[in-house]
């Protein structure tokens, strides 16, 4: 090995750079690590952990009398099956619904020239600074005189505008190449075609961290469903769970408590390792031109 070669590894493994690799890349990457996966660790464990090790002073970490009480407990109290149904419909529906919504809108928005493009598109950029619980009170009363209280299309109508995913389709929109849609309109492909044929499939990993994040977002949504239905056969999973937290109020229903949460946040995990390869390259297209 050559005298340049020992130097430069003898310099890239000093102590100096070992520093300021563990610091500066390892060090955060493990504490983002430890303030997002410990308390969801913990979550889980719990949820297997009687009462009496939960609520004691010597904690352990893992359960030493492993229990799935807490989630037959949870199955007596809330009725599952049906806050279950109603969120899948709710975020499946309203999920695909707000996709199409958001693809169709980007597209018009890059390839369709109208009138008042520039304000339509700064509309959509307000309405990303406007926080949700603004437009409670509004919605509540349209949707009350439409009838839509304790019902499924009630939940998922006011939401179906997603600002965030029309303006990142947008941006990746931006991004193509237009020369390809003008070859595809020269051989007499219309918009629709030019769309689900061209844009949508060149644009897949975008679309994909915009489903993930509508998907997420439906089904987690708590507040709304809350405010807009008071009948069990209509609830959504988070409020339908949160009727447990409503009667079990004592200190010795965190297992409880913690069952259903997991309950809540599996699905999304689920979909979350579904499309978690779409996501850096969804986020990442778009951003540089």
């Amino acid at each position: 090995m050559s005298s340049i070669h020992v130097s430069q590894w003898r310099q890239a493994f000093s102590r100096r750079n070992l520093a300021a690799t563990v610091l500066g890349g390892y060090l955060p990457i493990l504490i983002a690590m430890a303030v997002i996966v410990l308390p969801l660790a913990w979550m889980v464990i719990a949820s297997f952990k009687p009462a009496p090790e939960i609520i004691t002073m010597q904690p352990t970490l893992w359960p030493q009398e492993p229990t799935l009480d807490n989630y037959g407990h949870v199955a007596d109290v809330v009725p599952l099956l049906t806050v279950l149904r109603n969120s899948l419909i709710v975020t499946i529906v309203g999920a695909a619904i707000k996709v199409v919504l958001a693809i169709t809108t980007a597209y018009a928005l890059v390839f369709i020239d109208f009138r008042f493009k520039n304000v339509v598109f700064i509309a959509i950029l307000v309405a990303l600074m406007v926080p949700p619980e603004a437009a409670l009170l509004p919605n509540y009363m349209t949707i009350s005189a439409l009838g839509g209280r304790n019902t499924l299309w009630g939940i998922f109508l006011p939401g179906l505008g997603t600002a965030f995913g029309t303006f990142l389709l947008r941006q990746q929109f931006k991004t193509l190449p237009k020369d390809l849609l003008e070859a595809a309109k020269l051989d007499g492909a219309g918009h629709l075609k030019r769309l689900w044929r061209i844009v949508a499939p060149v644009s897949a990993p975008t679309i994909a961290t915009v489903a993930l994040v509508t998907i997420v977002g439906e089904w987690n949504n708590f507040m709304w469903p809350l405010i807009i239905t008071d009948s069990v056969d209509t609830m959504t999973l988070p409020v339908g769970l949160n009727l447990l937290q409503s009667i079990e109020g004592q200190t010795g229903s965190y297992g409880y408590l913690m069952a259903g949460a997991v309950l809540v946040i599996l699905p999304v995990l689920i979909v979350f390792a579904a499309l978690q390869r779409f996501i850096v390259s969804g986020l990442t297209q778009g951003a540089v031109k």
